[in-house]
């Protein structure tokens, strides 16, 4: 998810363009300004104020995905940036001082720590704080704003729901007001017979209409399938993308799902991507958005449903990836593992090793394997071909990165804020 928002105004601007900002996560927006000297354990170089804990989130989730064990520093940073009631703002330069009432903390950041610290494991306590935080703040009907106290979203209530699926806790029930998670989400969903029926709005404008968005799309079909972030394909024999939107009343979040990976179909089939529409600028593709579309297809359809956008997004997404650092890279591991392509060979690039790159070595690249292990491992297939040197080290420090703020949170924050 691409990509979501941040102290609020940033963070909804990351949301609309789809990147890895909260939710979680954005696109193409203005790269904040360089970072003179990183937080020790942080992915990515530049300033991480409305992003830190967004794109450290999916750095991890993202490696852990692929079987990578993050750097102890890097995990340690994220859980210490927790605030005593359990929630997380986007960054915090002192963690050792409390929050206080005015800090900007969020849905998105807290449900992306969650999904991350849930997946890693040993971080019981935090993720249960977090959780109880997340219901604290829910709104009455059923969803989560990306800040407390205002208007439920699709991304944010998306990104929670991986969250409390990836703690354990069923989301269905957590209620209030009687309401659920996926009645909020069900109230997003625009009906078949509207402009972009199937698809979910971001939020309902002032006058209560929906407008189809794709990235609050993309979002709301992993949340409704109960998946989060790390979404995983649909396996099933009979599984197939719905062809068209089916009207059923009221549908299930099942039904919901099937009608908006629907629309993604569609939305991609003629070029392979989606496409971002920001007043005065020229429409430009939305990569951020175009790999939270594959993991929604993926994951309500199969793999087969994803391939063309997956294509595309391994035939163009590389320079993207580059200029947004971590939450990025992470992005498209995500759409690969979804989609059952090799994120170390994504397009004949290594996003593994990019993403272990835009921070600190990672504890092992693979299941069973340092990272000092895997050095030696390649050293020795050197001295094989040639006798004349050892393989050098500093594999991990060899990309330099250079992140697009605006994720969203989106999950952003990619549309979901997002996105990094």
């Amino acid at each position: 998810m691409n990509v979501r928002r941040s102290a609020a105004a940033i963070a909804a601007a990351v949301t609309v363009i789809g990147l890895a900002a909260p939710a979680a996560v954005a696109d193409p927006s203005p790269a904040p300004s360089a970072s003179p000297s990183p937080p020790a354990g942080l992915y990515g170089t530049h300033d991480p104020q409305y992003d830190g804990v967004w794109r450290q989130s999916l750095a991890l989730l993202a490696q852990h995905t692929v079987g990578v064990r993050p750097a102890a520093k890097a995990v340690d940073w994220l859980a210490g940036q927790q605030c005593a009631d359990g929630s997380f703002a986007p960054f915090r330069a002192e963690p050792d001082q409390a929050c206080g009432a005015k800090a900007m903390v969020d849905t998105n950041s807290t449900a992306a720590a969650v999904q991350a610290l849930a997946a890693l494991g040993g971080h019981d306590a935090v993720t249960g704080k977090a959780v109880s935080w997340l219901k604290s703040v829910q709104n009455k009907d059923g969803g989560w704003p990306y800040t407390p106290g205002g208007p439920s979203d699709t991304n944010s209530t998306s990104v929670v729901i991986g969250a409390l699926a990836a703690a354990g806790v069923k989301p269905e029930s957590v209620v209030k007001d009687g309401r659920s998670p996926y009645e909020a989400l069900a109230g997003f969903a625009l009906p078949c017979s509207a402009d972009g029926g199937g698809a979910f709005a971001y939020q309902p404008d002032k006058k209560g209409k929906l407008e189809a968005n794709a990235d609050a799309t993309a979002a709301a079909v992993v949340g409704a399938l109960g998946q989060g972030l790390a979404a995983k394909g649909n396996s099933a024999k009979d599984a197939g993308g719905s062809a068209r939107c089916v009207d059923a009343g009221h549908p299930d979040p099942a039904q919901a799902a099937a009608n908006g990976a629907a629309y993604l179909a569609q939305a991609v089939a003629k070029d392979g991507h989606l496409t971002s529409v920001l007043p005065g600028a020229t429409d430009q593709p939305d990569y951020g958005n175009t790999a939270d579309a594959v993991v929604a297809l993926a994951a309500q359809g199969g793999a087969a449903q994803a391939q063309k956008p997956l294509k595309w997004l391994e035939q163009h997404a590389e320079a993207w990836a580059d200029q947004g650092g971590p939450a990025a890279y992470a992005q498209l591991v995500f759409a690969a593992h979804a989609a059952g392509a090799d994120p170390r060979d994504f397009g004949g690039i290594d996003l593994v090793e990019r993403l272990n790159a835009t921070g600190p070595a990672p504890q092992a690249t693979a299941v069973g394997k340092t990272a000092e292990d895997t050095e030696d491992a390649k050293g020795t297939e050197a001295a094989e071909k040639s006798a004349k040197d050892d393989f050098p080290f500093g594999v991990w420090w060899i990309v330099g990165v250079f992140l697009v703020a605006g994720i969203g949170i989106g999950f952003l924050l990619s549309g979901r804020r997002n996105k990094s």
